[in-house]
């Protein structure tokens, strides 16, 4: 397995957090795509050619895009047409430099498949799907609203290649209340790509009623802190050896992409995450 850092966690701009992450060590790099200079309508085929060449001058690589655009994701009937026709231009800059996986979030996906929600998600995500099968670009789901159990026959009932897993140890443990460990093994047809992060459950809360907070911008009483909290690596929830242990006993040899959401100094939580996988793969 590779080591993989999302540059945006530095909190740098776009070059000096590739930088960073290349004089830490890693192999790769996860990049936000969704807006300012790395959104898709802001990069000509002349710019995509120079930062490419920049990556690889950094010797590293795109390990994924993430196309995370927010708000309610695939949820919503209404808002589709606008995210999937995005999302695939997202899929066409990875691509172009490089890349072939494009990561988002696509919101709650219900238990039960009579839903209607489930298939206004379908719908969508089939269509990302199609474009990715035909072009050769995976659009990966980052899992942490619903346990891998509900996960995997939504995945089964797409019919697509390219729709796959964004593993996420972390979002697993603090949000959905799942076994890292036993998702790898019932979503290991589709994990094309992980998260190095971790975390702890404070009390359970409807991943619902999370993700809503989310997408309406913090405007309930619900506190954050309350429910979960965002840890260095090795210093939450996450079972790192089992974990580790899965992903290698499914055959995964991609990337551990760290992503450091909070904390005062991402950089040094950042270099001690590389140290710690480093010691263990």
């Amino acid at each position: 397995m590779k080591i993989g850092i999302i540059s945006d966690s530095f909190r740098l701009n776009l070059r000096d957090g590739l930088k960073k992450a290349a004089e830490l060590g890693a192999s790769g790099v996860q990049i936000y795509a969704v807006a300012g200079e790395m959104a898709p309508e802001n990069l000509n085929a002349q710019q995509r050619r120079e930062l490419r060449a920049y990556i690889d001058s950094l010797g590293l690589e795109v390990s994924a895009l993430c196309g995370d655009m927010g708000g309610h994701a695939f949820t919503r009937k209404e808002d589709n047409a606008y995210k999937v026709e995005r999302s695939c231009r997202i899929m066409d800059l990875a691509l172009d430099l490089g890349c072939r996986v494009v990561t988002t979030h696509i919101g709650v996906v219900p238990a039960d498949p009579s839903h209607p929600r489930y298939a206004v998600m379908q719908e969508a995500c089939r269509a990302m799907g199609e474009y990715g099968d035909k072009v050769g670009c995976k659009f990966a789901i980052e899992t942490g609203p619903e346990k891998a159990a509900v996960l995997r026959p939504f995945l089964d009932s797409l019919g697509c290649g390219s729709m796959c897993v964004n593993l996420d140890p972390a979002n697993l443990t603090m949000v959905a209340g799942d076994d890292p460990v036993e998702a790898v093994r019932t979503l290991a047809p589709y994990i094309v790509h992980t998260h190095a992060k971790d975390g702890r459950m404070i009390a359970y809360h409807d991943p619902e009623i999370i993700y809503d907070y989310f997408a309406d911008g913090g405007i309930t009483d619900l506190r954050m802190e309350d429910c979960f909290v965002e840890l260095p690596l090795g210093e939450g929830d996450v079972d790192w050896p089992a974990y580790l242990a899965a992903l290698k006993e499914i055959g995964y040899d991609g990337y551990l992409t760290i992503e450091r959401e909070v904390g005062p100094d991402p950089a040094k939580d950042i270099a001690l995450a590389v140290d710690f996988l480093k010691a263990r793969l």
